[in-house]
């Protein structure tokens, strides 16, 4: 099961950054916006120093992507991308986008649970029904909101690759989170 921490948008913390990607998370994304992109290079950089076993995805920043050498997550809104140059993933939020997302190498299905500020969610038994019909290669599918380690037993799926998350990993328990995850 693959955990993918993902950074809350508070800018960069060294101390709790490297809490979190020392905690058994397998992947890492840097989702801040208002970091500019030197700051954005910087954390990136030393997030692979720190922890060069997680996987670091970058938020946005096609740029910032090559030049580290990492994945690229594209939001919505997000132009394509030229296939091979990163690794890439985008976020899932309606059945009919699978068509668009299905070469990509990670897809975040969200909201799973309700989430603040995000759109109704999908629940157990409709993020089911999905990953029943797809196919058994692909792109890694990833939970996202509102997901955590209560929650994470009945999102089990074979086709489901794991949960990503903020909250559940930016609390006071990184170590603790990614041990309920894994039902250790």
């Amino acid at each position: 099961m693959i955990l993918l921490a993902i950074t809350p948008g508070l800018g960069f913390d060294p101390l709790t950054w490297c809490t979190v990607l020392t905690s058994g998370v397998d992947a890492f994304l840097i989702r801040e916006k208002a970091l500019p992109a030197r700051d954005l290079l910087k954390a990136a950089q030393w997030c692979q120093d720190t922890a060069p076993g997680v996987t670091l995805w970058v938020a946005g920043r096609l740029d910032v992507a090559v030049a580290v050498g990492c994945g690229l997550h594209a939001p919505e809104t997000y132009p394509n991308v030229e296939p091979g140059l990163v690794p890439l993933s985008r976020p899932l939020h309606e059945e009919g986008q699978w068509s668009s997302r299905n070469l990509l190498d990670q897809v975040l299905v969200a909201p799973i649970f309700a989430s603040p500020g995000k759109q109704d969610p999908w629940g157990p038994q409709r993020l089911h029904r999905f990953l029943d019909g797809l196919p058994e290669s692909g792109p890694r599918v990833l939970a996202l909101g509102g997901v955590d380690p209560q929650h994470s037993a009945s999102l089990s799926h074979p086709q489901l690759a794991g949960f990503a998350a903020i909250r559940a990993f930016w609390g006071s328990d990184p170590k603790g989170a990614v041990a309920r995850f894994r039902g250790l």
